[in-house]
């Protein structure tokens, strides 16, 4: 149930839209500023579509299209303008929001940025993409981790952001962490359809946790990205599915108490729980080793696939970007920017 689509709202509800914004076009500052003024023109239309709404998810690249332009001109900032905006449209409209924005970064290429903000205008979640889509995008590769967020009505919420999703550890994270509801923005196109169906409902369900998803939609010249905005309950199945129409919002009810209900209930399928404590039946609080080699081959720094030296594609040449030269290290603390209550 997703209470006709959050029309009857429960009282331990949580109402999401999710916006199939249209694709756009920003090559230059003006582009990106008419683009923010559109997307905060869509947090009023949430607000007008849906009296019950409590969280409007905007996709990613909805701010600056699928150019992968990593032009310093229209990068944003925590402190800048776009941000600023976004921030008076949820207190305008009295409603929660995520936003997308590509980041600048003075020490290596933009961070993909995704920001959760409340009806008060109070950034209460910074994530930036952990697994940009290699080789077809140059964003640094995130240094945050997953955060978890306090989210309206009793939920619990993370962000990650597209390509993201296709790694379960993503998803895993977020619910060992706490989160009962994950978001997934995206700007993915027709040919990830099935594939972005089929991870929306196993994060959900291994995980006992909703999963709301959106993409962008339409073309922009050169793109189809495909919509299909989704909401998935906790067990797996879709509560609310929607199309490729450009700005339409995918709206539904979620209603974390019951997710937090089945963590603590279940037995049969209790996924999260039971894989750290592996045949409790047998043995007093189930084996809590760690028999996974590739969790501690990659703690150790030493992640290394039998094929590795096999692999054909291991950097952007492909797509037009030059072979990187310099290895990752993450921004130190003290240089990033806005610390939040939630970290």
């Amino acid at each position: 149930m997703s209470g006709l689509g959050g029309l009857n709202k429960s009282p331990d509800g949580v109402v999401i839209g999710l916006v199939q914004i249209q694709n756009p076009i920003v090559v230059t500052p003006e582009d990106l500023a008419r683009q923010t003024n559109r997307i905060c023109e869509l947090v009023g239309k949430a607000r007008r579509n849906l009296a019950t709404m409590d969280l409007v998810v905007f996709p990613e690249y909805s701010l600056h299209g699928l150019s992968m332009d990593i032009n310093p001109a229209i990068m944003c900032r925590m402190d800048g303008p776009e941000v600023e905006h976004f921030r008076g449209a949820c207190i305008a409209n009295d409603i929660w929001g995520c936003f997308s924005i590509m980041e600048f970064n003075p020490h290596g290429n933009p961070f993909n940025t995704g920001l959760i903000i409340d009806n008060k205008g109070e950034i209460k979640l910074y994530y930036r993409k952990m697994h940009p889509w290699v080789p077809v995008e140059p964003w640094e590769p995130g240094d945050l981790g997953i955060p978890v967020c306090d989210g309206p009505n009793g939920s619990k919420i993370a962000l990650i952001i597209c390509h993201d999703g296709m790694f379960p550890e993503m998803a895993r994270e977020s619910a060992y962490r706490g989160a009962n509801i994950m978001i997934r923005t995206a700007g993915y196109t027709a040919p990830i359809r099935q594939s972005w169906h089929f991870t929306n409902q196993s994060n959900a369900f291994c995980n006992l946790m909703y999963t709301a998803s959106v993409c962008l939609a339409g073309s922009d010249g050169s793109f189809n990205s495909m919509g299909e905005g989704m909401i998935v309950n906790y067990d797996g199945t879709p509560l609310a599915t929607g199309n490729g129409i450009p700005d339409e919002i995918i709206t539904g009810e979620v209603r974390p108490k019951l997710c937090d209900e089945a963590r603590i209930h279940w037995g049969v399928e209790n996924n999260i729980y039971q894989f750290g404590h592996r045949g409790y039946v047998a043995v007093k609080g189930g084996a809590r080793d760690c028999p996974y080699t590739y969790m501690t081959d990659l703690a150790a720094g030493q992640y290394e696939l039998p094929w590795e030296r096999q692999v054909k594609v291991t950097d952007g040449t492909s797509c037009g970007f030059k072979a990187p030269t310099r290895m990752f290290k993450p921004v130190p603390t003290s240089l990033r920017p806005g610390k939040l209550a939630a970290e």
